[in-house]
């Protein structure tokens, strides 16, 4: 199975400058829970965001650079060999950049979003989620509160 998982604005802004636009904790557990133990495919411009690799996940990292390696990464050149590099008995969680995220789209079986309620400059955004395409089949709202500055809404769709 391969589930998209991201976090984005009302106007599907994702970050600015490979920066996050924003900081939820309950954001960052809910990805934690989801994907531990799992495969997560991200371009190399989002694995380099991180200070280091995220424990107790095997990383798959997409890039055109020939000679890119990683310790401890599967490093590839495209999606599909992204996907392939997965073990079908095994789901894999697609992280980002927005150029993976909207190459993703037609391979995906789920998306996990946490929908953002604000709009943001950015440079990076999700794609449309077409309702023709996807089922929305759970949706658990979260208010602003001391540790979160914007509302929020956890939200998973499936393919129809």
């Amino acid at each position: 199975m391969i589930v998209m998982i991201a976090a984005a604005a009302e106007n599907n802004a994702l970050g600015k400058d490979n920066q996050l636009l924003w900081h939820l904790p309950d954001d960052f557990k809910r990805f934690k829970t989801l994907t531990t133990g799992h495969y997560i495919i991200m371009g190399r411009k989002t694995f380099e965001s991180f200070p280091k690799p995220l424990p107790s996940r095997t990383h798959v990292i997409i890039t055109r650079q020939n000679d890119y390696q990683y310790e401890g990464c599967i490093v590839v050149d495209s999606l599909e060999k992204a996907i392939a590099a997965v073990p079908k008995n095994q789901t894999a969680f697609l992280i980002g950049g927005g150029e993976i995220y909207q190459q993703g789209l037609p391979f995906s079986d789920q998306i996990e979003l946490t929908r953002v309620h604000e709009s943001f400059e950015a440079d990076t955004f999700f794609p449309e989620i077409d309702p023709s395409t996807w089922r929305l089949v759970k949706a658990e709202t979260h208010p602003k509160d001391e540790k979160h500055k914007y509302d929020f809404t956890f939200e998973t769709y499936i393919r129809k």
